[in-house]
């Protein structure tokens, strides 16, 4: 018989994605809800609920979608959205 061995593949470190690790600069419309500060695409999302749950903007009906107020009427464009347009319509403020 022939003497197999297996051997394990090295575990390779993952690195970050630099798209979503890069650092942006929000428009006037969106630094109004979020601040000035230049910031990555996952802290601007973050940001952003945190301004959409401590100002209660989810429709109580159906939590997926988010009510805008007047700041966020700026930055969507329409009075309602769902959270799975957010990342999109943030992206046209993220320069």
């Amino acid at each position: 018989m022939e003497n197999t061995q297996t051997t394990k593949k090295e575990k390779t470190v993952r690195k970050p994605n630099a798209g979503f690790m890069k650092t942006m600069t929000p428009s006037t419309d969106l630094a109004a809800v979020i601040g000035a500060n230049p910031v990555a695409r996952t802290e601007a999302v973050k940001l952003m609920w945190d301004y959409i749950k401590s100002n209660n903007l989810q429709n109580p009906l159906n939590k997926r979608n988010i009510l805008a107020d007047a700041k966020l009427l700026k930055v969507f464009g329409k009075n309602e959205v769902t959270m799975f347009e957010l990342t999109g319509l943030l992206g046209k403020h993220l320069s």
